[in-house]
């Protein structure tokens, strides 16, 4: 097999924060002129964006509750799934396996690593996950989203590589972009999100928060948000009673251009949404997910916040009056929300996707990438040439 031409397997959980940097990833390398193939599991087959090229395989993979009795069905279907992707790896032959976390990664990497393929894990959240926790001591390298990552084993700092999130090519394109203008007398353009299927705490304390400014402020906003079908209408009324007009849907199919008017940012903290925000550099108001596995959506948020280009507000601190107080710290001054956005913009890593493809193709090709190794020199930002240490520290105008 070339260099030039390799095969590259990529496992990954059914959920999208799991499967769209593994599309991505899978996008990249078949631009290079790799063959990747999908492991995956039924819920993740019906993910949408998964690019036709790219086959998928839906192996078993067994799920590890707190219920004990259900432990022996779950190390049965792992054991399934990992003697199907040896007879996938058999066939297929390729130069590194590449798990994305969830269940289905178990078995694919188990299998990877049995057989002697390369592995790589990569954690999207601030803290890592279960499932690449439990198989961090058997793969070759970890990439990560964040500088710092939670519940990493020292003895494993070694092999880790800060890459980033991948993020859509219609987002990123946006990096470019100026931050919109806001004066004292433009509007307010604010986007309210609660991963795919709304959240219901936004829709019932974003609109009297909103409605709660000062009139210098509330008669400038126009509001966008995403609700639950079964929240709409409330919603809807909620927000004409205030005066303020607002625009709602289940789902947006143009988030990217939403993203690139908004002033302001409300909604969760999602490994996939900060790295929008910070790739576009958009500031934001954030409530973690209370019930996220290790409280990583709160983990989420800390390079933001430490940053400056975001506040968060747990969730059973998030009232309308908490909110419109941190609304007015962030849009009182026009100039320190366009600082908040630069903040952001600070934060990002626009070169997430090519750092892991080069990251990836470095087994069976040329020697690692250790520019990117975050063990012994710490290179924040070093894919774009940075120095150690200064990759914070960029401005907006290179």
């Amino acid at each position: 097999m070339s260099a030039s031409n390799r095969h590259y397997v990529l496992a990954a959980g059914g959920t999208g924060g799991h499967l769209l940097p593994a599309f991505a990833l899978a996008a990249e390398l078949d631009r290079r002129g790799h063959h990747v193939a999908l492991i995956t599991d039924e819920r993740g087959a019906e993910i949408p964006g998964k690019p036709d090229f790219m086959p998928a395989h839906v192996l078993p993979a067994g799920r590890f509750g707190k219920n004990p009795l259900h432990w022996l069905k779950g190390a049965r279907a792992v054991a399934q799934g990992r003697s199907m992707a040896l007879r996938l790896y058999d066939s297929f032959q390729p130069s590194a396996v590449v798990g994305f976390g969830g269940y289905p990664s178990l078995p694919a990497i188990l299998a990877s690593t049995s057989a002697g393929i390369p592995t790589v894990v990569h954690e999207q959240n601030a803290v890592l996950g279960r499932v690449n926790r439990l198989l961090s001591g058997r793969v070759d390298a970890i990439a990560t989203a964040y500088p710092d990552v939670q519940r990493l084993k020292p003895k494993h700092e070694g092999k880790v590589h800060l890459v980033g999130n991948p993020v859509r090519a219609g987002v990123l394109s946006l990096r470019d972009e100026p931050f919109p203008a806001f004066g004292e007398d433009g509007l307010l353009r604010v986007l309210v999100t609660g991963g795919s299927q709304g959240a219901r705490v936004l829709s019932e304390i974003v609109p009297d928060g909103l409605a709660m400014l000062p009139p210098a402020i509330r008669d400038r906003l126009q509001v966008t948000q995403q609700c639950r079908a079964e929240d709409l209408d409330n919603v809807r009324e909620r927000y004409r009673s205030h005066g303020i007009p607002a625009e709602l849907a289940t789902y947006f199919e143009d988030m990217a251009s939403r993203l690139a008017d908004a002033h302001l940012f409300i909604g969760r903290a999602g490994a996939s949404t900060i790295a929008e925000l910070t790739a576009v550099g958009r500031p934001a108001i954030l409530v973690p997910l209370p019930i996220a596995t290790d409280d990583h959506q709160a983990a989420n948020t800390r390079e933001m916040v430490k940053a400056g280009g975001a506040r968060m507000i747990r969730q059973d601190r998030f009232e309308a009056k908490e909110l419109a107080k941190q609304i007015r710290v962030l849009a009182d001054d026009p100039k320190g929300l366009a600082n908040a956005a630069h903040a952001a913009w600070n934060c990002g890593r626009p070169k997430a996707v090519e750092d892991l493809a080069d990251l990836v193709e470095s087994f069976g090709g040329a020697d690692m990438m250790d520019v990117i190794r975050v063990g012994g020199n710490n290179a924040r930002g070093a894919s774009q040439g940075i120095p150690a240490g200064q990759g914070a520290n960029r401005e907006m105008a290179e």
